[in-house]
């Protein structure tokens, strides 16, 4: 199915929020949820402490080393690498960060398949938070507690700007410039704001850069299966536990290697459907709607030769 990278770029409103991926729909869903909950403890008091505070406490990036504004140790726990990405701190924080990420994400996850995005997602939110931990406190004394999902929506914007370099975005809905540059020029700052640390963790926004951008790289070359890689994890742990549990004596068994991911790659072949003798039945709506419906579960590498060629028929057609 041929594809312009020079398309225009507007993605559907918010009014079909039920055609939106799955995963993109959930983390929205899941943030506005949190924040609500975040709003909710600004009112609420935990033995003589803001709610805030306990909140940020056990669930947002707690800095490795340091003391609080309370005088206590900050309490870093390795769950904060995921749960902070969930926490905002105003409205206009959380909403520009679910707006990037409606913006960009939705053809992301329609072209990984939804279970590869949301690892993405997540690792590039990891990336960042691992970044701010590590090198903030060589940058600067001023440590705090680390809150937001810019550095996984950074992660997603560099994945937008390598799938489609060329794709228009509008800014300000008015002033059109190709992905690429604009997102450079994000990434720019970014990198040029390391040594300011402010209220702007511009360290987890590098991190959450970097690590999308060598995710997609490595991911090119090696068409990671996210499916596959559980499914060894899985199988390993199993041999483990069989192992464990076996008669040994016949001697050690030498364990099978389990890669990160399996090159699988398949490229679409070309279908002429002014040919007669290749000519097949045509396909209905419903078979449309069931290919598109797997392209955005589990990515277009994953379709059989006749759905492939039934969805190039279709475009053609259109």
């Amino acid at each position: 199915m041929s594809y312009d990278s020079r398309d225009y770029y507007r993605p559907a409103g918010f009014g079909g929020f039920n055609m939106l991926p799955p995963v993109i729909k959930q983390l929205l869903l899941i943030n506005i949820g949190v924040f609500l909950i975040q709003m909710l403890f600004e009112s609420i008091n935990f033995g003589g402490y803001p709610g805030w505070y306990f909140l940020n406490r056990y669930f947002a990036l707690n800095p490795i080393v340091g003391i609080d504004q309370t005088g206590q140790a900050y309490n870093f726990q390795i769950w904060q690498l995921i749960t902070y990405q969930f926490m905002h701190g105003g409205f206009s924080h959380i909403f520009f960060n679910m707006f990037m990420l409606w913006m960009f994400g939705n053809e992301i996850e329609n072209i990984m398949g939804s279970k590869k995005f949301l690892f993405f997602y997540l690792l590039s939110g990891i990336g960042a938070g691992l970044v701010q931990l590590i090198v903030g406190p060589v940058v600067s004394n001023h440590l705090a507690f680390t809150i937001g999902a810019s550095g996984a929506v950074y992660g997603v914007m560099i994945a937008f700007a390598m799938f489609f370099p060329d794709r228009q975005i509008y800014v300000y809905f008015l002033f059109p410039v190709r992905a690429k540059y604009l997102i450079a020029f994000l990434v720019l700052i970014e990198f040029m704001s390391v040594g300011d640390m402010s209220l702007v963790a511009h360290l987890a926004h590098v991190g959450g850069i970097v690590t999308g951008f060598l995710f997609i790289l490595l991911d090119k070359k090696n068409n990671f299966n996210i499916d596959g890689m559980f499914n060894k994890l899985k199988n390993t742990t199993s041999n483990f536990k069989n192992f464990n549990s076996s008669n040994t004596s016949g001697g050690f068994r030498k364990p099978k290697k389990y890669g990160f991911g399996t090159k699988n790659v398949q490229e679409a072949e070309f279908y002429d459907i002014n040919d007669e003798k290749k000519k097949e039945p045509e396909a209905t709506s419903s078979d449309i709607d069931r290919i598109l419906d797997k392209i955005s579960a589990s990515g277009y590498q994953n379709l059989t030769a006749e759905e492939k060629r039934i969805l190039f028929e279709a475009s053609k057609k259109k």
